[in-house]
């Protein structure tokens, strides 16, 4: 029998390689929803395709625009993820959540009681909403599923473990396309040069995270809330071909390591399938090569001065994340802009999450979603304002 799943973000890199693999394997899975936020060509293909009936498109112009073109193919199309309580009318099998950025955390809280498996590829949805996500998880008996490459492999060489057990956990960063660069050509790299990352394909904001290695900083935050774990019991370290993805060491000597191809695809086929399940997925075979030329090293500070940002990471969840989180995005969107440089991205970033405004939040949790969506405003207001008055 087929399994029901739906798709947020089917337009991503993340939807599409769902989409791959569920062309290899249409006999195992039918897909219910997919949602976009206004690539409606793309949609409209992939819901013809895959025989959709349900397409979500938050972007409302597009979706008035377009309404009747997918009805010609009998499609239905919503603009909010509170309509798809009109759709189901019980919980699918299996919901994997694309979207990108802070919007993607909303749908995640919405869909979690409408599924089975949520599998969620989002860093800013767990950073900033875990506990809320957490909560919604545990009152629909719905299981959490981490699509990024280093959580994916650290749960998977979790599983059976005792996590009381675990006296480290390593996460590896490829160190981006800037590692073995001079500083003096990194400083004012311009965009098309930081958003060529050696080893993923990946959008642009992610990217240029990857090349200041705030990803790294935003992944032991999200690690912290999976695994709920100190971040004293995480690491990171410098891996140029990005083959191995999580390295545990363990209280009784034994050290798991986990590797993969760079591929997103094998973390999410993994996730649609059960443990139990007797499944087959090409990948490439193994690259002794890469095995033979690890090059694990420490990341340096002076390199990636983001990693001091680490040291601010609060025990408890306060809406450090979300001012971080957002305070990250303007500077990202700046320096894709042009308007500022790459070193400067740091720069900005240290000055502003030690601004005394914000200082008061760090010891205030937000209540829920709203109280989080006000901070975001608030956080955009204040660097409107820095750089309107900075000298």
């Amino acid at each position: 029998m087929k399994k029901d799943i739906i798709i947020l973000g089917s337009t991503g890199s993340i939807g599409e390689s769902t989409l791959n693999i569920l062309r290899i394997k249409k006999k195992d899975f039918n897909v219910k929803i997919l949602s976009t936020n206004s690539n409606v060509k793309k949609i409209l293909n992939q819901a013809i395709e895959f025989n959709v009936k349900n397409v979500i498109i938050i972007n409302k112009n597009k979706f008035l625009k377009y309404e009747d073109k997918f009805k010609k193919y009998r499609i239905k199309v919503y603009f909010n993820f509170k309509d798809v309580k009109k759709i189901l009318s019980k919980k699918v099998y299996y919901c994997i959540n694309g979207i990108s950025g802070i919007d993607g955390l909303e749908p995640t809280l919405i869909i979690i009681k409408f599924c089975k498996n949520i599998a969620i590829a989002n860093k800013e949805s767990i950073i900033c909403g875990w506990k809320f996500i957490k909560e919604k998880l545990n009152k629909h008996n719905t299981k959490f599923l981490p699509i990024d490459s280093e959580h994916f492999s650290t749960w998977t060489l979790l599983k059976g473990e005792n996590i009381y057990n675990v006296d480290r956990i390593f996460l590896t960063a490829s160190g981006g396309p800037f590692l073995k660069k001079k500083s003096s050509i990194v400083n004012n790299a311009k965009p098309i040069y930081a958003l060529k990352h050696p080893n993923w394909n990946m959008g642009k904001k992610i990217s240029i995270d990857s090349a200041t290695m705030m990803n790294k900083v935003f992944e032991i935050i999200e690690a912290k809330r999976i695994f709920d774990l100190p971040v004293s019991k995480f690491n990171i370290l410098i891996h140029p071909n990005s083959y191995i993805h999580s390295i545990i060491k363990f209280n009784n000597g034994i050290i798991k390591i986990l590797a993969h191809d760079t591929s997103m695809e094998i973390p999410i086929i993994n996730t649609l399938y059960k443990s139990e399940d007797v499944y087959n997925f090409t990948t490439k075979k193994v690259d002794y090569n890469k095995l033979n030329k690890l090059e694990l090293a420490k990341p340096k500070i002076s390199q990636f001065p983001t990693l001091k940002l680490i040291k601010l990471i609060p025990n408890k969840f306060t809406y450090f994340e979300t001012i971080l989180i957002t305070i990250n995005d303007v500077l990202v969107y700046k320096y894709l802009n042009n308007e500022i440089t790459f070193s400067s991205i740091y720069n900005y970033l240290n000055r502003l999450i030690k601004l005394p405004y914000f200082n008061k939040y760090y010891a205030k949790s937000p209540r829920n979603l709203n109280d989080i969506k006000i901070m975001i405003s608030i956080v955009k207001d204040k660097i409107k304002y820095f750089f309107e008055n900075a000298k």
